[in-house]
């Protein structure tokens, strides 16, 4: 850029990039500008716009570019102390002319080549007492200037960044917060006193800014769940303790709530929930600690007494926040030794209560309320004295209180924002509830059951009439109950002795538990038996659903404990005597809902779950088998009786009803069970196969066949041993393969049929817990093989055939990964011994290798790494083949160009963020490293000749020889610089590239070496030195974990500064 006419240029170019609505044109801007933010030979040219351009946009790009070149981390030390020092000066000079966005740009710039510098120079370490100045100066913009560089520099300090690996990133911080952050949160202080005064507002928000940014600093090195809004406890350093034991501390928080600006106020509690958060041994003297928390009493006393600020929706949020921590970190005793708590509590209370009435404005507040009350419900019986804790007035109404807004929520609740329909929502608003209701349940029990049993007289009444009538207030009645059920479902999760004894709790139990039970009897029969389609039944069963699950977890199954005192009371009530009656009727709500819910997936998939959970307790699932439910569900489970198995939205849910099906016919003993069990299945099949071949293409076949699939593959989950996987391999094979093998030739081109074939497969072939051992005798397992490669074979050579259409993913791709699951699970089960197949002429293994080979092949790099699934299976594959069939699998045999492309996946695999494809990437190449060392670079004479897989692994490295050393390049790359959480699976590939060649490892030394500090190349040169120690020539076990022993302190070693 030479000319002012070119920077006039540049300056419409920027304005079109950040400004213009056109798409194309600022494609077209930002194409041509990107060189800037690119290549550091434009450093300078930035500087010039800086210092030459008119217009913001410009500085922008100048700015933005600059930062992107400092976040390589590949500029010289001294460039970058000279971008630093002239950014400084030029914001010194130019800040408080500048747009507001330009500023940021620019103090992010030099915020980031601070932090980037840090361990580096102790000139960056400047920036503190550079951004003090600005505060001495008599402007008030550059007073602000000051304060917005401390508040980027502790944003940035805070943040982990990818372009730095984290162990860094954490010694960096930690440097920061011990020289700097305890000034700086001074600073924040002065500055609030300095603008408590009259000044704008937007003046007060950047120390408000500052101070919570410093309070909000990761202390103790620990990553944040940044989407949780919980955090523990703020681990203050013991130098901070004078500060915090400063009563004008907490007091000039209170003060700025107290401003009109709504973002200051937010901001001024959203310190103080932090500084309620500090944790207790910062104090040292329990003196300190009472008037602490005396403090932050009296400022929220102040709060709920005028009720300042609260009309905002995030004041008080945050205000609830805080009152919520007050019982997470000080215990109840401490609370009650605070001279004013009654009238706190007391307000405390008025408060929960007016919030529950608007549940609608604060549903997401309430909850740090109610979590309050139950934890201080909860400490009570370990407080000790005399001292009234008033609880037993105050819990009570605002138990009444949550209840009474649930019910009254209903009619104001539409159907598209129900607070029914959000599991999570609910979980929150229940999770305290059950402590609250338990702390006084007598009369909270009496108090839900007055409520409850006029709602069930008019559900009771309305099913008897013969027409539905109001439909309106019926499902408000639905929707009530539905309330009531999830709050005696939430109170039976818990089960907790405080106020009453444990049998009295029991009887309460029981009378709620009545309620709903007696519920379930009513919510099928008359008029409600035609309201399956409407949203407030399905929300009522879903809620009974849950409420069984519950109450089955407390009183039914292997872990329950079998009250005598409830069941006595259910017998006296409902005439339930115990748990196995009690089953009966939970297994026929579950059967009637499989029959009546056809088109509705939710309430489906809670029935199943619940039903699961029944079926895989030891002792429920045979308990199960004695019921009559139970015995007309397995002799009847076909579509006509259950007719949600042919609707297509709840397609998944034949799995896993065939699935719990399974394990509960696997439970008895007897093939005669199993037979019988399977007959409508046999039907489906027999029919199917009696179908023509230009039936199989219409829609009735095709869902007959995928239900079929679906259905026989959640009958393989249940598989989980010998005996039962025989009963199915026995009634699969040979009779039942050549359907599928027809259906995979006939429909290649259908997704939706594939796609669960295969499926099945996959499960079929996987031998968990053993269950494919066979024996000795028999030559099932090369047989099960033999299938696969015939189902492989036909559907590999048809789709690779096939246009890729629009969609490829699901025409091609996920068909093509499923298949190579299906092949890698057989490969590696144990079960086949393969080289049966090449001694006896049989080409079932390399037909199936070689159409494998040929999708794989198929899909570009890009693709594989786009689509997580397809990345998994395809390395997943590779490890098997690298592994376990090197020497007879078709890689090999490929020419050198496509050998090559295969192991750079590899490579590629390697440099991924998932730790897992890069476990499997480690494992592949150290096999064929491995491979190449035994019977290449460690052959001596006398030894066998070297065999054709191994002269061909020679040839394709002789053809490319800088395969090997790339891959121990990367590796060495990704130990050194990056956080690896499999380092022990990266080190034995490292090994045995190191034992083909030591040459190879003597130039990568030299070449990293080159690459750093001149002053760090000895000490470095030493570290490489360790690596090698005691380090053999060989490949054995104990050679290994001694390299790998040899690279943790070298990796450490290393990268110390």
């Amino acid at each position: 850029m030479s000319s002012m006419e070119s920077l006039a240029q540049l300056e419409v170019l920027c304005e079109k990039l950040y400004n213009s609505r056109d798409s194309a044109e600022r494609a077209h801007a930002e194409s041509t500008l990107k060189c800037f933010s690119e290549n550091s030979d434009y450093i300078s040219q930035c500087q010039y716009i800086l210092d030459n351009a008119s217009t913001p946009y410009a500085l922008m790009l100048a700015s933005t570019s600059l930062l992107k070149q400092v976040s390589d981390r590949s500029l010289s030390l001294q460039l970058r102390l000279d971008i630093r020092n002239y950014v400084m000066n030029y914001l010194a000079a130019r800040g408080p002319k500048l747009q507001n966005f330009v500023i940021v740009s620019l103090i992010q710039l030099v915020c980031r080549i601070t932090k980037f510098g840090w361990l580096d120079d102790d000139r960056f370490r400047e920036i503190f007492k550079e951004a003090t100045d600005f505060l001495a100066l008599a402007s008030q913009d550059h007073y602000l200037i000051g304060l917005r560089i401390l508040n980027f520099l502790v944003m940035e300090m805070n943040q982990a960044n990818s372009a730095m690996p984290l162990s860094l990133h954490r010694k960096i911080a930690t440097s920061f917060k011990d020289q700097f952050l305890l000034q700086i949160f001074q600073i924040s202080l002065t500055s609030l006193h300095q603008l408590k005064s009259e000044v704008a507002d937007d003046l007060r928000r950047v120390p408000i800014s500052l101070a919570l940014r410093c309070l909000s600093f990761d202390f103790v090195g620990s990553p944040v769940d940044e989407s949780s809004e919980e955090f523990g406890t703020v681990q203050l350093p013991a130098s901070w303790r004078p500060l915090l034991q400063d009563p004008s501390t907490v007091q000039i928080f209170f003060d700025y709530y107290k401003v009109n600006d709504t973002t200051v106020s937010k901001e001024a509690l959203e310190c103080l929930v932090r500084l309620a958060s500090v944790r207790r041994s910062l104090f040292v003297e329990d003196p300190a600690r009472s008037q602490f928390l005396s403090h932050l009493m009296s400022g929220t006393r102040e709060i709920l007494q005028t009720g300042q600020g609260l009309a905002d929706h995030g004041n008080y949020h945050e205000f609830c926040r805080l009152l919520g921590r007050f019982k997470v970190n000080y215990q109840l005793s401490e609370l009650l030794s605070v001279e004013f708590y009654g009238e706190w509590i007391g307000l405390v209370a008025e408060f929960t209560t007016k919030s529950l009435l608007s549940w609608q404005w604060a549903s997401n507040s309430v909850y740090y309320l109610l979590s309050l009350w139950s934890r201080l419900v909860t400490s009570l019986p370990y407080l000790k004295g005399d001292t009234p804790s008033l609880l037993d007035e105050t819990v009570p109404k605002i138990t009444e209180g949550f209840i009474t807004s649930r019910i009254n929520s209903v009619q104001a609740s539409s159907d598209l924002d129900n607070p029914l329909d959000n599991a999570e929502g609910l979980q929150d608003q229940l999770e305290s509830l059950p402590y609250l209701c338990r702390f006084k349940y007598e009369s909270s029990s009496l108090f839900i059951i007055n409520i409850m049993e006029p709602l069930l007289q008019a559900y009771t009444a309305r099913s008897r009439l013969p027409a539905p009538g109001d439909v309106a207030e019926l499902s408000v009645i639905e929707g009530q109950i539905a309330w009531m059920v999830h709050i005696i479902a939430a109170i039976l999760k818990i089960r907790q002795t405080v106020g009453c004894s444990q049998d009295s709790q029991e009887l309460f139990d029981a009378e709620l538990a009545a309620r709903v039970l007696q519920l379930i009897n009513i919510t099928d029969t008359g008029g409600h038996a035609q309201r399956y389609q409407e949203l407030s039944k399905q929300r009522l069963d879903r809620a009974i659903l849950i409420f069984v699950q519950n109450f089955r977890r407390s009183y039914v199954g292997d872990q329950a404990m079998h009250s005598s005192k409830l069941y006595a009371r259910l017998s006296e009530l409902l005439g339930l005597t115990d748990h196995l009656v009690l089953l009966n009727v939970i297994v026929g709500k579950i059967a009637t809902n499989l029959k009546c819910y056809a088109e509705c997936e939710d309430v489906i998939d809670h029935t199943l779950a619940l039903f699961q959970d029944l079926a895989s307790g030891y002792m429920t699932g045979k308990l199960l088998l004695k019921l009559e439910s139970t015995k007309f569900i397995m002799s009847n489970h076909s579509r006509e009786n259950f007719p949600f198995l042919d609707e297509y939205r709840c397609v998944r849910s034949r799995t896993n009803f065939y699935y719990i099906l399974g394990s509960l016919v696997f439970m008895e003993d007897g093939p005669i069970k199993f037979r019988t069990f399977m007959e409508p299945l046999l039907q489906i099949a027999v029919n199917l196969e009696a179908s023509a071949d230009v039936a199989f293409r219409t829609d009735a076949v095709k869902y007959a066949f995928t239900g079929l699939m679906r259905d026989l593959r959640g009958i393989a989950m249940a598989t989980n041993s010998r005996r039962t996987y025989g009963l199915l391999f026995d009634w699969l094979y040979p009779s039942r393969m050549p359907l599928l093998l027809r259906a995979i030739s006939l429909l290649t081109d259908e997704p939706e049929v594939t796609t669960p074939l295969f499926k099945f497969m996959a499960e079929f072939v996987l031998n968990k817990a053993q269950r494919l051992t066979f024996d000795s005798s028999s030559p099932n397992g090369i047989l099960l093989f033999r299938e696969i490669s015939k189902l492989i074979v036909a559907y590999g050579s048809r789709i690779l055939l096939l246009p890729n259409g629009t969609d490829i993913y699901a025409r091609k791709y996920k068909g093509i990964w499923i298949s190579l699951t299906v092949l890698s699970r057989a490969l590696c089960g144990n079960y086949v011994n393969f080289g049966v197949f090449e001694l006896y002429g049989d080409r079932a293994l390399a037909d199936a290798l070689d159409i494998s080979l040929k999708m794989t092949l198929s899909i570009p790099l890009s693709d594989i790494l786009t689509f997580k699934k397809l990345s998994k299976a395809y390395y997943g594959y590779m490890e098997v083949m690298f592994n376990n069939h090197i020497t007879i699998s078709s890689v090999l045999n490929l020419d050198t160009s496509t050998f090559v492309h295969i192991v750079s996946t590899l490579e590629s695999g390697l440099k991924g963020l998932d730790t897992g494809i890069s476990t499997q990437c480690a494992s592949a190449i150290d096999s064929l490293a491995a491979f190449y060392f035994n019977n290449i670079t460690n052959i001596t004479a006398g030894d066998n000749p070297p065999s054709p897989a191994a002269l061909n692994l020679a040839r394709h490295i002789g053809e490319f020889p800088s395969l090997f050393p790339q891959i121990l390049k990367t590796l060495f790359e990704i130990i050194i610089f990056e956080d690896a959480g499999n380092q022990w699976s990266l080190s034995r590939p490292i090994l045995s590239l190191i034992m083909i060649s030591e040459q190879m490892f003597s130039d990568l030394r030299a070449q990293i070496l080159a690459s750093q500090a001149v002053e760090q190349q000895q000490r470095l040169s030493q570290c490489f030195d360790k690596l090698m120690t005691d380090v053999t020539r060989s490949l054995e076990p104990k050679n290994r974990d001694r390299f790998t022993q040899n690279l943790t302190t070298f990796r450490h070693d290393f990268r110390a500064k």
